[in-house]
């Protein structure tokens, strides 16, 4: 018999973690493993109770779910991160791709595809709302059709190129022989200017780009088509 699936809840809003509870607890092949709607304790929680799946609010204080999202990818990449939210644009389904979620779903999410969606994260698959995905694809496919990426300058290209290949900023000011605080000002400027507020975002835009080689670990996250 199968081990349980341990799911963990991060949300600010109580009764959601508890209506969200009681739906999963349904499923006797899915189990709670902790809770909380601090985004200050979420990383440590997730090192403590090492769940396979964390349910992943985005509107939470202190700290985006995004950018928790991205941390999780990068300290406890086994950890498959679903994320449960109400913003219904495509651009934070883009966000929360580049940062590694491997789903995207609404609240008020029936609980039969809820429980689906945790289980398909759970396997390695990705889950995504339907309509939502629409959205975003027509967006992508916009924006490659009409030429809006925005064009990058030279420097901004050798930035991004190295923040794609790890670099801190210390390590690329040294590399390209100019200041700490220049690279800080260029890798704030990219964030803004490409609307992506990750460094694994901006890697990913690179390597969409062909900027930098794919790497398979980074490949197995998003399809190709959805970058």
């Amino acid at each position: 018999m199968n081990d349980p699936i341990k799911v963990f809840l991060v949300d600010d809003h109580p009764l959601v973690r508890k209506g969200v509870s009681v739906c999963l607890s349904r499923h006797k092949g899915i189990n709670i493993v902790g809770e909380t709607g601090d985004a200050r304790e979420v990383i440590s929680l997730a090192h403590e109770l090492q769940p396979d799946v964390i349910l992943m609010d985005i509107g939470m204080p202190y700290m985006s779910g995004t950018m928790i999202t991205d941390l999780l990818r990068r300290e406890l990449p086994n950890i498959k991160v679903l994320v449960l939210s109400i913003h219904e644009t495509a651009e934070f389904v883009r966000e929360a791709i580049q940062a590694g979620a491997r789903g995207y779903v609404l609240k008020g999410i029936p609980c039969a595809d809820l429980i689906c969606a945790v289980q398909t994260v759970y396997r390695g698959e990705l889950y995504f709302n339907a309509k939502l995905m629409q959205s975003y694809q027509e967006q992508t496919l916009r924006e490659g059709k009409d030429g809006e990426a925005p064009r990058l300058t030279e420097r901004e290209r050798e930035v991004l190129i190295q923040i794609a290949e790890g670099g801190s900023n210390k390590e690329i000011a040294s590399k390209l022989g100019i200041a700490v605080r220049t690279v800080e000002t260029h890798r704030e400027n990219l964030m803004h200017k490409l609307k992506i507020h990750s460094a694994a975002g901006l890697a990913r835009f690179a390597v969409a780009r062909q900027l930098v080689p794919a790497q398979p670990d980074n490949d197995a996250l998003v399809p190709a088509a959805l970058v």
